[in-house]
């Protein structure tokens, strides 16, 4: 299995971010993953057809938001926090404190 690309910090563009972030499955993704720590697509994919679950967390790892690591045949992820707020402070914050 191929390693999953992330982009460096120095790399992640505001307006993918939000991009990402706009679909309400991969908010509710980023919020889930935000409460949880790690959990694996099948924790997070809702019950959504894998193809599309694959296609949200590709936007979401594009966007520098999520990180995915393979466990045997398993792919872990968790968020970007660290990196996201050193590239964009407070904005991961905000977003995550409105109410759905």
């Amino acid at each position: 299995m191929r390693p999953f690309k992330h982009p460096a910090a120095s790399e992640f563009v505001l307006e993918r971010v939000l991009y990402a972030l706009s679909d309400p499955v991969r908010l509710e993704i980023v919020r889930r993953l935000a409460a949880l720590g790690e959990a694996s697509c099948s924790e997070l994919d809702g019950g959504r057809p894998k193809s599309s679950v694959s296609h949200h967390f590709r936007v979401l790892r594009d966007a520098g938001l999520v990180c995915t690591r393979s466990v045997g045949t398993t792919h872990i992820n968790s968020l970007r926090s660290e990196e996201m707020n050193a590239r964009f402070p407070g904005l991961l914050a905000v977003i995550l404190s409105q109410s759905e």
